[in-house]
C-alpha cells in the first residue's frame, strides 16, 4: 500500500482535509462482520471516493452558503452550526436542537455500537429545490446517496442497516443529524436513524415511510 503524510485515517475521522496529498489507496477489513472496501483519496480537497464491499460512496463538501438539511439545529459545540463546520468541530461534539442540548457518543464508545428500533427516511424532496443542501458535517447532501442521519454517532460513520422485517441490509454513512421530534409529530424524535432515500429503497420501505432495523457498527481496519 502506498502511503502519505495525509493518512487514510484523517478521511475516516474528519472531513477529508488531503492539502497536498496524492493518491492513497488500501484495502480495508471491517471487523464488524465480513465486508471489505478499497478507498480511493484524490489530491482534490473536495471529495472523496470510497466502497466499502459492494456500496460506492462520493462524498462532496458543500459551499458553506448552502442550506443545512436539518435548520433546527442552533448550535455545535457552543458555536454557529456553519462556523463549527467550517473549523471541523462537529465530529462528536455536542449540538443543540430547540434549545435541548444533545451529546453523541466517543469514537471508542461507537466502534461497538448496535441498535434496534425504528428507521425512517428523508431529503428526497430536495430533488425538487433549486439549490443544494448540506448535512451537519457539511458534506454535499444526495437522497439518491448512501447516507443517512443519527443523533449520537460520530460524523462520519458507516454503519450496517438491517430491515427486521425482510432481512435486506445496506451500509450507509452517516454523515448528518437526526431524526429529532417533529412538531406535528413529536413521536418521531424516537426513530433511531434517518436514511437517505436510496438506502430507504434498498431496504424496501420508501413505500411506506418507516421499518423496524437493526444498526451496527462497519468498523474498518487497514488489512
Amino acid at each position: 500500500m502506498r502511503k502519505k503524510i495525509c493518512w487514510l485515517t484523517v478521511v475516516l475521522v474528519g472531513l477529508f482535509s488531503m492539502t497536498g496529498c496524492s493518491v492513497v489507496k488500501g484495502t480495508y477489513k471491517a471487523v464488524a462482520g465480513t465486508v471489505k472496501g478499497v478507498y480511493y483519496v484524490t489530491s482534490n480537497t473536495a471529495k472523496l471516493a470510497y466502497n466499502v464491499g459492494e456500496f460506492t460512496f462520493n462524498v462532496v463538501r458543500a459551499p458553506i452558503e448552502w442550506s443545512l438539511m436539518n435548520e433546527d439545529i442552533e448550535t455545535i459545540d457552543g458555536l454557529p452550526v456553519k462556523e463549527a463546520i467550517r473549523l471541523g468541530r462537529v465530529k462528536n461534539s455536542p449540538y443543540t436542537v430547540k434549545g435541548k442540548k444533545y451529546y453523541p457518543m466517543s469514537v471508542a464508545r461507537a466502534r461497538s455500537y448496535k441498535e434496534t428500533g425504528i428507521a425512517s427516511w428523508y431529503g428526497n424532496e430536495t430533488l425538487r429545490q433549486k439549490d443544494g443542501h448540506m448535512t451537519a458535517n457539511g458534506e454535499a447532501f444526495n437522497p439518491n446517496a448512501l447516507s443517512a442521519a443519527h443523533k449520537h454517532l460520530p460524523l462520519p460513520t458507516n454503519v450496517k442497516v438491517t430491515n427486521l422485517q425482510n432481512g435486506r441490509s445496506v451500509i450507509v454513512r452517516v454523515n448528518d443529524r437526526g431524526p429529532f421530534p417533529s412538531d406535528h409529530n413529536p413521536a418521531s424524535g424516537r426513530r433511531i436513524i434517518d436514511l437517505s432515500y436510496a438506502a430507504a429503497k434498498q431496504l424496501g420501505f420508501h413505500g411506506k415511510g418507516t421499518a423496524r432495523v437493526r444498526v451496527e457498527t462497519i468498523e474498518l481496519e487497514e488489512v
